[in-house]
């Protein structure tokens, strides 16, 4: 069991920005923000999830439990206090016992059922709107305010990767900034 990390520190952002630069994306983005958040946050189960805001619903893109929660799994949000709270108002959202994680979620009998107790939800924003969220989970009484802000920090690297993710989902019009006759 993890029971200690450490601060977050200016060579852990170097090593995101170098990794955002190979070849591989989004996946070796995904692992890189895996490995910094289970060493400077801790965690037992960490996903990364896509918001869809048309269907409000999230879809998994990366796991570090793929027979548990494996990738391309869905789940509906709309109308639920925590999607307000989260891919709303762009707000983390932290729970510290299994009640917490009971009134947020309909698949908390997964993660009680794991010995998770404590959650820390961090969404992911791009351009004034909710792209995606990135989750950690732990013991009970693991995460505490003082996570959010490294949380927040770690989560931003994932916001390109996301929109783009959606981007290709979703086709859009060209970008009001391009200008007439240049690729």
């Amino acid at each position: 069991m993890q029971t200690e990390t450490r601060s977050l520190e200016l060579n852990d952002l170097s090593r995101l920005a170098l990794a955002l630069r190979v070849a591989q994306q989004p996946e070796v983005i995904f692992r890189e923000v895996y490995a910094l958040a289970c060493e400077t946050l801790g965690c037992k189960l960490f996903t990364i999830m896509s918001f869809d805001a048309e269907r409000y619903e999230v879809e998994r893109l990366y796991t570090n439990m793929p027979t548990v929660y494996p990738p391309g799994g869905r789940k509906k949000k709309r109308g639920s206090a925590w999607a307000g709270h989260t891919l709303g108002n762009l707000q983390p959202f932290r729970a510290t016992d299994p009640e917490g994680i009971r009134a947020a979620f309909d698949d908390h009998a997964v993660i009680t059922g794991m010995g998770l107790g404590s959650i820390l939800n961090i969404p992911v924003a791009y351009d004034g709107r909710c792209v995606g969220t990135m989750n950690l989970t732990h013991v009970e009484a693991w995460y505490t305010q003082a996570h959010e802000g490294a949380g927040l920090l770690l989560a931003s690297f994932l916001a390109a990767p996301l929109a783009l993710y959606q981007r290709q989902a979703k086709p859009q019009a060209a970008p009001p900034w391009r200008v007439a006759g240049c690729a």
